[in-house]
């Protein structure tokens, strides 16, 4: 069998698919990075193509070994057109012979009291939830039926360079970096694991170079769930300012979601930052040999880019 990383095409630009890019190119590779605007990368092919389209799809696909696919549509449209963005690209690689490595997330599990595993049943109790479980169920059935080589890399929330739109993005560190209040949800107390998404990144191109690795879904190294006060403290100390935060009620983000659709999106969601929500990823740790980034360095490197970003 060919070498999966032979020939690799990314789906999205966003900081998951730069990311992935970044991995690959770090590794002497020339990766395709395939957007609606053609962005460009350095060290990246770029390609223009709309992922929910499957004729353009399956051109961009071209005569690749394995597909990344880190695309998204916006958050309040998930439920509209993320399964069929999905459905594009599996048949895509269908009809090219790719294999596909999905980027997921952990709302399929809904919610749980114990460190999520990759072997826990799918049980949402939300619609994006639901959305993400199906879409699962989707990419086993291709990978069981032989059409298509599957497996996933799920992350917690993102965080790190170019990480705006999360949780854990422009609302936390860019208040916080100038001396201000970070934002968070729900409980101060609450443990809440977050990815680096270079980690994330680099387990889903290690997963692509490992055939055994296929069929199943993995979980990107991600650091022991603290408190979401110790990790504004954390933060401020990367940032060398006093720790200070805001905690964002849900009546605020309901008014807020009476005219904001992504503020709206993120009311269901509340149940991850209301009661601890932690991540265990020894499975590919073990596997692979790859620790999560030490949370002080990661904090620190992404302080740095935000410090950058707002100058």
């Amino acid at each position: 069998m060919a070498d999966l990383l032979d020939a690799p095409v990314v789906l999205g630009a966003g900081p998951v698919g730069r990311s992935v890019a970044a991995a690959l190119v770090a590794r002497g590779i020339r990766p395709r990075v395939v957007t609606r605007s053609g962005t460009t990368i350095d060290g990246t092919q770029p390609c223009r193509a709309d992922v929910a389209d499957p004729d353009g799809t399956r051109a961009a696909v071209g005569h690749a070994t394995v597909v990344f696919q880190c695309a998204q549509p916006p958050y309040h449209r998930w439920r509209k057109e993320f399964p069929d963005i999905q459905r594009s690209v599996v048949r895509a690689c269908e009809a090219r012979g790719a294999a596909l490595v999905a980027i997921e997330n952990l709302y399929g599990y809904g919610p749980v009291s114990v460190p999520m595993t990759e072997d826990l049943p799918m049980k949402p109790t939300t619609r994006k939830g639901a959305v993400r479980a199906a879409m699962w169920a989707e990419l086993q059935d291709a990978h069981q039926s032989g059409r298509v080589r599957v497996a996933a890399v799920r992350a917690s929330d993102f965080f790190g360079a170019g990480v705006r739109a999360s949780a854990f993005g422009e609302r936390f560190f860019a208040p916080l970096v100038s001396g201000g209040k970070a934002q968070i949800l729900g409980s101060p107390q609450a443990r809440h694991a977050i990815t680096y998404v270079p980690d994330l990144a680099e387990a889903a191109v290690r997963v692509a170079e490992d055939p055994s690795a296929w069929g199943r879904a993995w979980h990107a190294p991600t650091a022991p769930g603290i408190t979401q006060l110790a990790l504004v403290e954390a933060a401020a100390r990367a940032a060398g300012v006093p720790p200070a935060f805001v905690a964002v009620k849900p009546w605020q983000l309901r008014l807020v979601g009476a005219f904001n659709a992504g503020a709206r999106e993120t009311v269901e969601m509340l149940y991850e930052f209301e009661r601890d929500f932690v991540v265990d990823s020894s499975a590919l740790e073990i596997r692979f040999g790859q620790p999560p980034t030490p949370l002080d360095r990661a904090l620190a490197e992404t302080v740095a880019w935000y410090r950058r970003a707002e100058a």
